[in-house]
């Protein structure tokens, strides 16, 4: 893994910081770089309506997709977890439609990263192709 992911999961660890997390205590950051080097980064965020907290990814693509940004080179996801922590199905599904053609870095805060592909997260991933291929009738 290149070195000059370090300062993409530094955005990331700073997000984490970020994180509201009042009931697990399960604080993420990730870190989103677009091919013209602009970096969005977010946290996760929960609410006492469980189903309504989003993930850190989800912010961090979300925010990117809100200022026009279209295409992504490097996504890293930090947490403080002794295991490295992929994404939950939800952000698999956001990743593959809106930036599967970057590297994924998980990492944590004891300096474990690996690079994971969304392929492989995500096999047999649904996305609009399904829908343009329904028949009318």
């Amino acid at each position: 893994m290149s070195e000059d992911l370090e300062p993409l999961i530094e955005r990331a660890k700073s997000a984490r910081l970020q994180s509201v997390a009042p009931f697990s205590n399960f604080l993420v950051g990730a870190a989103v770089k677009t091919a013209s080097g602009k970096v969005y980064t977010g946290c996760n965020v929960e609410s006492a309506s469980y189903g309504l907290t989003v993930c850190a990814e989800r912010v961090a693509i979300w925010k990117a997709l809100s200022e026009g940004e279209r295409d992504f080179t490097d996504l890293v996801i930090v947490a403080d977890t002794e295991q490295l922590t992929p994404p939950c199905g939800t952000c698999r599904q956001i990743i593959w439609e809106f930036a599967k053609h970057a590297k994924i870095v998980l990492a944590n805060l004891r300096g474990q990263k690996e690079e994971v592909d969304i392929g492989h997260l995500l096999p047999k991933a649904f996305d609009a192709r399904f829908l343009a291929d329904t028949h009318h009738t």
